[in-house]
């Protein structure tokens, strides 16, 4: 029974829900020749590279941790693809394929995942630690959600500045039901904070389906108790991520504080190289890859539209290929850091 109100109390009115769009009915982005070609080019790139680690890791040139991105290539560069120069990228430890999306290059990310002196990290990171000044990419970050805290300081610092510049917080399912990621809504909101939360739905966190892990599967409605709005995205189209992101942007530059993107995606490996992913069936990936894959879809609609041929979408993945091999060959034979490196970087 609900408690009764005294006469003079004042009658509270719900909060009206924020504004939602749906997986299947959301817009998606005109893209001409060039910006077909150029999402092509990007995504293909990550997928390679990330191909490539999986065989470093198992040849032992990788240790540690290494979660790949294979499957999601879309989310990051449909977001890149609607950013300006100043605004920021900070994401959690699946993160090789936001560095590369953001510029850096494909020798210093794969240095750093073998330990090399001329990573991004001096070889000190690995694959969940890297950072670039240059590009704007504040990490890669071990700890499950650290970073959306982080991202929504960075989104503080824009607004104590007064520029208009925007923190896009990537962070996934799992992460999505860590307690300072409720803390950085209801700050980022209270302050109307310039922050973009792109929480990656890969339906299976570290391998637990999001039915079971989740009482609330809407992962776009998560910030609804403090106002801010969410929008579901089919983030295995890389249109649809384009036109969420502008929209999302303008949301941010115009004051209006935080919203929340969820991009439903799929990931097509284990959760890391250690992860058989025995937790769902092989005709559910496959039926991904064959019906959703983000790299195909624009590769079937530029050969449908005429704007490439076989022969020069071909071109671009031996080209893609060629940038990758020598990334590797580079992190194999680049020196390992100096052992005085042990006590440099460090803060007391």
């Amino acid at each position: 029974m609900a408690p009764k109100q005294s006469a003079s109390a004042p009658v509270r009115k719900a909060a009206a829900k924020p504004a939602k769009k749906d997986f299947n009915g959301g817009t998606i982005a005109e893209f001409n020749k060039n910006d077909e070609l150029s999402a092509y080019r990007e995504m293909l790139l990550i997928r390679r590279f990330e191909e490539k680690a999986g065989q470093l890791y198992g040849m032992g040139f990788i240790g540690g941790f290494c979660h790949l991105y294979i499957g999601q290539e879309a989310v990051v560069i449909g977001m890149q693809m609607a950013m300006k120069e100043g605004d920021q990228v900070i994401t959690g430890y699946r993160d090789h394929g936001h560095m590369l999306a953001t510029g850096m290059t494909a020798r210093g990310v794969m240095a750093e995942l073998t330990g090399r002196r001329g990573g991004y990290s001096k070889g000190k990171g690995g694959s969940m630690h890297m950072f670039s000044k240059e590009k704007h990419f504040y990490g890669g970050h071990g700890i499950v959600g650290a970073q959306v805290s982080l991202g929504t300081g960075l989104g503080f610092a824009n607004k104590y500045r007064g520029n208009d510049n925007v923190s896009i917080a990537y962070f996934g399912d799992g992460a999505a039901n860590q307690g300072q990621v409720y803390e950085s809504f209801n700050m980022a909101n209270l302050w109307k904070l310039p922050v973009i939360y792109v929480i990656e739905n890969n339906r299976y966190a570290m391998g637990t389906s999001v039915a079971r892990a989740s009482a609330q599967t809407d992962f776009s409605q998560r910030g609804a108790s403090f106002g801010i709005p969410g929008y579901q995205v089919d983030g295995m189209d890389v249109r649809a991520v384009k036109a969420a992101a502008d929209e999302a942007m303008e949301h941010c530059r115009s004051g209006k504080g935080p919203i929340i993107l969820e991009m439903l995606t799929y990931r097509y490996r284990g959760h890391s190289m250690s992860d058989p992913a025995k937790y769902r069936s092989k005709d559910e990936v496959q039926k991904m890859r064959s019906e959703h894959d983000p790299i195909e879809q624009v590769r079937a609609r530029l050969l449908e539209k005429g704007w490439a041929t076989e022969d020069e979408l071909k071109a671009i993945d031996k080209d893609v290929r060629d940038i990758v091999a020598d990334s590797a060959d580079f992190a194999q034979s680049d020196p390992e850091p100096d052992v005085s490196e042990l006590y440099t970087d460090i803060l007391l």
